[in-house]
């Protein structure tokens, strides 16, 4: 890194904490657990920026859902602003990433407003997506779901999930809403994000995409 150079910046949110199944899989629901932005990258020209959910009366992380929306998309906006003007990230290359209900959130805190949304470039969702369930916060209905998705204005996803990722497409293609998505299954049972520092044809799909997002 220098001081003299633009860089993308990924910006990634972490998966529900709390989390651990049959599998083995432990998710803690902290910003520093995230692995998405260092495999895409492979720590090299990019800068990552993982960021927390503001937990309500904004004196702590949020390790299950979103704590204070409000406070989180603050921070987020002014995480990003501060990294763009201060550490040489570049405005117009800031991409949004997540694993599970960091997938979630990049509609449902990403496009949660036109200010928030106008901040990415486009969306890498790993493992969730906003509206394909219902779950115990408000605004995860897919009505809900659909209308946030009209803030895309044809930006591009690249939306993977471990096994298969048929529910999400399906879920998009009856929403109406159109934009360049790219589907991508995972091919590991697992319910966590270390599959993306393996060397897969997933993974090389993933890079290669983004590669090709960045030079349009």
């Amino acid at each position: 890194w220098r001081p003299d150079t633009r860089l993308p910046v990924l910006v990634e949110y972490a998966g529900n904490g709390g989390y651990t199944n049959q599998y083995g899989d432990v998710s803690l629901g902290l910003p520093e657990g995230s692995k998405l932005g260092y495999g895409i990258s492979a720590g090299q020209g990019f800068i990552w920026l993982c960021l927390p959910y503001v937990d309500v009366g904004r004196t702590n992380l949020c390790t299950r859902w979103w704590g204070d929306v409000e406070a989180t998309l603050d921070y987020c906006r002014e995480a990003v602003g501060e990294v763009c003007r201060n550490y040489g990230g570049d405005a117009s290359e800031v991409i949004l990433t997540g694993f599970s209900r960091g997938a979630i959130a990049c509609g449902f805190l990403g496009l949660h407003d036109d200010e928030t949304a106008g901040l990415w470039r486009a969306f890498i969702p790993y493992s969730h997506y906003d509206g394909v369930i219902s779950w115990p916060y408000p605004g995860s209905d897919a009505a809900s779901a659909i209308e946030r998705m009209q803030r895309l204005n044809g930006r591009p996803s690249f939306i993977c999930h471990e096994g298969s990722v048929e529910r999400t497409r399906q879920f998009i293609e009856a929403s109406g809403v159109t934009a360049p998505f790219t589907f991508q299954a995972v091919p590991f049972r697992n319910h966590n994000d270390a599959w993306i520092l393996r060397d897969t044809p997933a993974r090389r799909a993933l890079r290669s995409w983004l590669a090709g997002v960045l030079a349009q």
